[in-house]
């Protein structure tokens, strides 16, 4: 049954990663809490293996979405370049952020996230463009940003790379592109980070390495390889804006139950 869970759990992050660059982790994050929470683990480590667990799906999810993209020519790679400095640096401290934090404060601070995410995609809240693109500093402190609230939240980063690209005149198409190839180097090094962090605690369940539960791993990367690529070509083709609305809808009753 679990299995089947993170299967079809797989293909819903797949699709969100290829609409939306979100990377689909503000999906499988309070998924996984809530199977944890059945299954009967520990709340103290449950919502970090949450995290860790989701970012290590996100590595599979970015690299299909991503050459999806690629062939569509969008991805900003100059940018991109210069955005992985920062963003190598900043998921790992995320992931020893994350590590600080008792469990039950941890899915609060989700749980908040989720529900200002929520806002901004039904209000469809976006920044207006500036004159130029970003410089190199600029990107490298903006990946260091990103990747540090990233790893916390146990996302993709597109939920803060996009705004952050459409601000500083990218199409959208471009945001999304680039916003997917961003969230490998968050999903990697975010999951080194946590299965270093969670390698000796204690409680964690068989087949968990570190912060990372392995079966749902391999449930979650076999189909969201797939619909990864369907999302991106459908972002291409589709206004998303129906969608955004009803995955708001979604995330904001997430996060409520997260808060209460």
């Amino acid at each position: 049954m679990d299995l089947l869970l993170f299967l079809v759990l797989g293909v819903c992050a797949g699709l969100l990663a290829g609409l939306f660059g979100v990377g689909g982790g503000l999906i499988i994050v309070p998924v996984l809490v809530y199977s944890f929470t059945a299954q009967g683990l520990d709340p103290d480590i449950l919502t970090h293996l949450a995290v860790g667990t989701s970012l290590a799906t996100i590595v599979f999810t970015s690299l299909n979405s991503v050459w999806a993209h690629h062939r569509l020519g969008a991805v900003r790679w100059r940018l991109f370049a210069w955005m992985a400095l920062g963003i190598v640096f900043g998921s790992a401290l995320g992931a020893l952020t994350a590590a600080a934090i008792h469990g039950p404060l941890l899915q609060k601070i989700i749980g908040t996230f989720a529900i200002l995410i929520a806002i901004q995609l039904a209000l469809d809240l976006r920044p207006k463009a500036q004159a130029s693109e970003p410089g190199k500093p600029a990107l490298t402190v903006a990946g260091v940003v990103i990747g540090w609230a990233s790893a916390i939240f146990g996302i993709g980063g597109g939920s803060l790379t996009v705004p952050f690209l459409i601000w500083r005149s990218l199409s959208m198409q471009q945001a999304v592109a680039t916003s997917a190839a961003c969230g490998l180097p968050i999903a990697l090094s975010g999951a080194l980070s946590f299965i270093l962090v969670g390698w000796q605690e204690p409680g964690l369940p068989a087949w968990s390495l570190g912060y990372v539960y392995l079966p749902a791993l391999l449930g979650i990367a076999l189909t969201s390889m797939f619909s990864a690529r369907f999302g991106a070509r459908l972002a291409h083709r589709l206004s998303p804006r129906l969608l955004k609305r009803l995955f708001a809808l979604l995330l904001f009753g997430v996060g409520l139950n997260f808060l209460l």
